[in-house]
């Protein structure tokens, strides 16, 4: 995107004010989407965006510029008044020698989103239109939508490092509403993946649908879910949104860095069931937090977090790892050119285990079985969490018996780790967007069947 005599001039003009480290991130982001409501197609977008950030670091000063203007006198600016912004002392001029490095990727993109006609897209939407309704009358509402994206970056900093990495995603989603006595339910699924078009050789999109559909419809006949400390089974996959939301978040460095965390002075104590492997993992190949460099160049890595229940590590940025004399673990993430990078996580799971998921659940004379999470709230200075349930059916005698709708799930991070009795050997992951101090990026959370000893469901069955 920028050569490297350009980016040179620009590091130089970035510490001529004396800063200890300057860096240039350069991005190009390019879209598509199509949006599918009720048999009618609403929308087929798409769009582009190029700009770079210039981040300048003086003792515990940081400075941050960004600009849309990709010539060199643009970047000069922008360079200037992040070194302004860090406030250095003013030094000799510094020549930075930039080393261009390879960026190994976890697999390779067979068909890019861009070579592929509108046309096809589309079809994907109204192929899953067609198969949602064909699930039953009830199906009310349907929506399906598509989306891609491509991302370049580039970064350069004062240290030499030049580096390039190419991300494309790929994601399709399905919403269907079914109407019965009961009211109105919901059914939702949105898998993604980063590869590109070649996704839709081993996901149909009918299958999407009825997924979705199938969800909607079995809540209409959900009863109240019942409330009070019970064991909880988390289906493979489902659980990976309460494993990252309410353990991930606590294991960023800048967290622990602020005492914001629970997990804060733990390293090297038992955090965790003797079960329980957690790690974050950059190189997870075509995982939908995968990349091969992170926002600071840094490549990706898999980190173990905790290691059969003993917390061994956390995710590191450049600035908080080098504070603490450590090496970046590959985390240092941002939306856009337009944000400073943070610790964030990419791909966070739970490793399996040697249990069968079958005899996990015959195993549990009463109980709730969680096939699918939604929203929540997490303090991760605590871990205390309220997670919304979008699937769930009681476990009755061993046996998953009626679905049941309402339910929530209330605890606290830590506890649930600790209380994690039963692993098995099956995994899937979920996709998704975290946020975090108002940036959104990528991230996928997985995990095995699991069953925790005890979790507070909030519902409101009576007696």
């Amino acid at each position: 995107m920028l050569d490297p005599d350009t980016l040179a001039r620009t590091l130089g003009v970035a510490l001529r004010s004396g800063g200890d480290f300057a860096e240039v991130f350069a991005e190009d982001r390019s879209s598509s989407s199509a949006r599918l409501d009720d048999g009618r197609v609403e929308e087929v977008v798409s769009g582009r965006r190029r700009g770079a950030g210039v981040r300048v670091v003086s003792g515990e000063s940081t400075g941050y510029a960004h600009t849309a203007d990709l010539s060199e006198a643009g970047l000069h600016d922008a360079a200037a008044a992040a070194a302004a912004a860090a406030r250095g002392t003013p030094g000799d001029a510094r020549v930075v020698a930039l080393e261009r490095r390879d960026a190994p990727r976890s697999h390779a993109v067979t068909v890019p989103p861009d070579t592929v006609d509108k046309a096809r897209k589309v079809e994907l939407l109204e192929r899953a239109d067609a198969a949602a309704r064909e699930r039953g009358a009830a199906i009310g509402q349907v929506s399906a939508g598509y989306a891609d994206g491509r991302r370049r970056i580039l970064v350069a900093n004062s240290d030499g490092l030049l580096v390039e990495d190419e991300q494309v995603r790929t994601r399709f989603s399905v919403s269907c509403v079914a109407v019965g006595d009961a009211g109105l339910r919901t059914g939702t699924e949105a898998p993604g993946r980063t590869v590109g078009f070649e996704l839709f050789d081993d996901l149909a999109p009918e299958a999407v649908a009825t997924t979705a559909a199938d969800r909607a419809l079995t809540m209409l006949a959900a009863r109240p879910a019942p409330s009070g400390p019970i064991p909880v089974v988390l289906r493979r996959g489902a659980g990976g949104v309460l494993f990252h939301e309410a353990c991930g978040h606590g294991l960023e460095a800048d967290l622990v860095d602020r005492d914001a965390s629970v997990f804060r002075g733990q390293v090297g104590e038992q955090v965790a069931s003797p079960l329980v492997t957690l790690v974050d993992d950059g190189t997870y190949a075509r995982e939908w937090g995968t990349y091969a460099v992170d926002d600071e160049g840094a490549p990706a890595r898999r980190t173990p977090l905790i290691e059969h229940g003993v917390l061994t590590d956390f995710m590191w940025d450049r600035l908080r790892a080098d504070k603490e004399g450590r090496v970046s673990t590959g985390n240092g993430r941002r939306e856009t050119y337009q944000h400073l990078p943070m610790v964030r996580m990419t791909n966070t799971y739970v490793l399996e285990g040697d249990d069968d998921p079958d005899d996990i659940i015959a195993d549990t004379p009463y109980g709730l079985y969680c096939v699918a999470l939604g929203g929540g709230q997490v303090d991760p200075a605590t871990g205390d969490f309220v997670f919304g349930v979008t699937e769930a059916y009681l476990i009755e005698g061993g046996r998953i018996t009626e679905p049941v709708r309402a339910a929530q799930l209330i605890g606290n991070g830590p506890e649930v780790l600790r209380r994690i009795d039963a692993v098995g050997n099956d995994f899937d992951t979920w996709a998704g967007t975290c946020g975090k101090n108002g940036q959104g990026v990528p991230v996928s959370s997985g995990q095995p069947t699991l069953r925790v000893a005890e979790i507070t469901v909030g519902g409101t069955a009576r007696g």
